[in-house]
């Protein structure tokens, strides 16, 4: 039987799922909200077209009005200045976008701080457990915080300093960007820590994952649902001609 066969045999048979790592879209799905005087991002809002009635009796349509980087969606390199050379979202080779999972789990963590970061030790300490990480592989950090997806203001956890939520410190995004990842997946709103703005670099998994040609993938849910090794992660964007990034349906196959 055929890889694919077998794959196709698994999922009827139940020893295998497919778990869907998506937060729901809609005009409610937190935002990114950079402080003045940088511009921001627009929510998702919907404008009917026609919905069975005059305008389309037979069919109902909306046009949809929303930012490349809104909900779950996928940073493209051109996202950042250091990746502006690049791979566009329409750009990027469908085989980058498909990859093995490696969760790494700091829930305890995150919860004691929400401030907490990743640094280069407790990515050794993986690599030290687990092996090398694979090439083409979705590091996905699991933190807990899709649990306040629903509610904007607990999903930022700001305050008069900022943003509050957990990620991976200067140190630990040159580690992943020099790492044979695919990219970094996430479920607070972007793949930077809350407090990454006063960091050296700013942004710096921005700048060093992006910049080294590897993405981000953020908003995710159903995390607790992944095995810590393997899963298999599907991300796919919207293939936005020039885009820097798309809103994107991210899936796991995940054995039973």
């Amino acid at each position: 039987m055929s890889a694919i066969g077998t794959l196709l045999t698994a999922l009827a048979a139940g020893e295998a799922e497919i778990v869907d790592l998506t937060a729901p879209l809609s005009p409610s799905t937190p935002i990114l909200q950079l402080p003045a005087p940088f511009a921001n991002t627009i929510p998702l809002s919907l404008e009917v077209v026609s919905n069975f009635d005059e305008a389309g009796p037979a069919w109902s349509w909306n046009n949809l009005h929303l930012g490349e980087h809104t909900g779950t969606h996928l940073d493209a390199p051109v996202h950042w200045a250091t990746g502006r050379d690049g791979y566009s979202v329409d750009a990027i080779p469908p085989s980058r976008l498909v990859g093995p999972a490696v969760v790494l789990d700091v829930t305890a963590e995150a919860a004691s701080n929400p401030d907490f970061v990743l640094e280069p030790e407790h990515l050794d300490a993986v690599v030290a457990e687990r092996g090398p990480l694979p090439d083409g592989a979705w590091l996905v950090l699991r933190t807990g915080w899709s649990a306040y997806n629903k509610d904007a203001a607990a999903f930022a956890n700001a305050d008069e300093n900022g943003p509050h939520t957990p990620g991976v410190s200067p140190a630990g995004a040159r580690w992943l960007a020099a790492s044979p990842i695919t990219g970094f997946a996430v479920e607070t709103v972007g793949i930077d820590a809350g407090q990454a703005g006063g960091m050296e670099p700013p942004f710096p998994a921005h700048h060093y994952l992006l910049g080294a040609g590897k993405f981000g993938l953020t908003q995710l849910q159903n995390v607790d649902r992944l095995p810590a090794t393997g899963a298999v992660i599907v991300a796919a964007p919207l293939p936005i001609v020039g885009g820097t990034g798309s809103p994107a349906r991210a899936l796991a196959i995940v054995p039973a």
